[in-house]
């Protein structure tokens, strides 16, 4: 097997094309899964898929052609890329163009051994799920769940000869606890870079607590409800929003970022409190790609012209009012405003706020606190509303203390309409989106509190 940096090379050396971008990532992964308090698959995988990017320039505009396959010699990679300047050649011409980004200084070691992961790394957590299932068998409970380690390079090199590389750690834990009648429920996920950082004793007892307060169940109506979204939901929530953060898509209104009449809404307020979303690629325990990487098709959101450009920090909402949004080069230029490419992670802070999601419990009077969200769909673009469940643990806080669990709902809400209405936000810790983990699982949020959180119907899940 060839080193992933000579596939490189091979690719850039067979392209006939105007421009070639080629993108390599080398994957491996491991994982464990269990349900029913049993082991269910294990599994190690490694994949290497290149990405060749062909732009072809002709007189009616410059043409491109993007192939991505898994490659294992030279002579693949080579192959690759002559499909690429092929598909260049038919393909209709693009209107975001620009010149490909030119070198620029980085310290990325280019040559370097590529890191991998394998079955090894998940041992130091089984003593732990094991003492976990002997435990909760004492108590007619049952434990799902899954957790997976991840390292990917990724090697980005074009025709002007820029070189970059970035080596990715990643992974998840989720634990779900179960009565054994399923008529109690409790979840708990965390971003686990590292497996050995994973806290088997303390996602079990937070689940225990859930189960435990479950034994007594609430019936409630649907209505609005003063509600609890702890972190994991906060982070659904926004992440939807990020990926709809485009400022092309909102000048031709398509988005909640659209301003009613034309334009974008930079510039306006969309928090009441001091709520600061942001995205940084350097941010601790959240590190990801600081530069930029597009193989899929041209969209708002990213433009293969733009492959190997710098990702810096960026605050999209700075203390409630929006201050940006993403921008390919081309849209820059078009627009007057700067280039700013979105990054792999997602942040959501509030000045000055220290309030635990337990302290945030303490001081309600009444409401619900929700555990998760799932099944969240868009249902209306240009107000951002979206639908989905609550699951695996709603329950009824009465003076401070959590007293019941209530029947899960279905919601309609919108997060920029959440974020207007949200009337205290918790600190900011690292959490893992509970859908959308599985795409998207680097963020930091608060716990927000909603006066009137919009429980649609009751849900009859469990």
């Amino acid at each position: 097997m060839s080193a992933p940096q000579e596939l490189v090379d091979a690719a850039l050396a067979a392209s006939v094309a105007d421009g070639c971008v080629v993108v390599l990532e080398e994957h491996s992964a491991a994982n464990l899964r269990w349900a029913a308090s049993a082991m269910t698959t294990n599994g190690w995988t490694s994949a290497r898929t290149m990405t060749a990017i062909a732009f072809r320039e002709r007189a009616a505009g410059t043409g491109i052609g993007l192939v991505t396959r898994s490659v294992q010699t030279a002579a693949e990679a080579a192959a690759l890329a002559r499909a690429a300047d092929a598909a260049s050649r038919a393909s209709a011409p693009t209107e975001d163009v620009s010149p490909l980004v030119a070198p620029y200084l980085c310290d990325d070691d280019w040559g370097a051994e590529v890191p991998r992961t394998g079955p090894d790394a998940l041992a130091p957590v089984v003593p732990g799920l094991a003492a976990l299932v002997d435990r909760w068998h004492a108590e007619d409970w049952l434990a799902f769940g899954y957790l997976e380690q991840q390292r990917t390079t990724t090697l980005l090199a074009t025709s002007t000869g820029l070189r970059r590389r970035f080596d990715q750690a990643d992974g998840r834990f989720e634990l779900t606890g179960k009565s054994t009648d399923m008529q109690r429920s409790a979840w708990y996920g965390a971003h686990v870079p590292d497996a050995t950082a994973v806290d088997v004793g303390a996602a079990g007892a937070e689940l225990e607590r859930g189960l435990r307060t479950a034994a007594r169940e609430v019936a409630l109506p649907p209505g609005r409800y003063e509600t609890l979204l702890p972190p994991a939901a906060v982070a659904d929530l926004m992440v939807f929003a990020y990926q709809r953060i485009a400022a092309r898509d909102a000048h031709d209104g398509r988005t909640v970022f659209a301003r009613p009449g034309g334009g974008d809404r930079i510039g306006e307020r969309l928090a009441a409190l001091p709520l600061t979303l942001a995205s940084d690629p350097g941010a601790p325990g959240l590190e990801c790609l600081p530069f930029d990487v597009v193989t899929a098709g041209e969209s708002a959101l990213g433009s293969a012209f733009d492959n190997g450009q710098p990702v810096a920090p960026a605050t999209w909402i700075d203390r409630g009012t929006l201050t940006d949004l993403v921008r390919t080069r081309a849209w820059a230029r078009a627009t007057g405003a700067a280039p700013r490419p979105p990054a792999g992670n997602l942040l959501l802070s509030a000045d000055g706020a220290t309030a635990s999601l337990a302290d945030m419990v303490a001081s309600t009077q009444r409401g619900l606190l929700v555990t998760s969200l799932w099944y969240v769909r868009q249902v209306e673009p240009r107000t951002l509303l979206l639908t989905g469940l609550t699951r695996d643990g709603v329950y009824l806080v009465e003076d401070g203390r959590i007293t019941a669990a209530v029947n899960n709902f279905r919601f309609n809400e919108s997060p920029i309409d959440l974020l207007a209405r949200a009337t205290e936000a918790g600190r900011t810790e690292r959490t893992l989106p509970r859908e959308r983990g599985d795409a998207f699982r680097r963020t930091a949020m608060p716990a927000l509190r909603i006066p009137d959180f919009h429980m649609s119907t009751v849900s009859a899940a469990r």
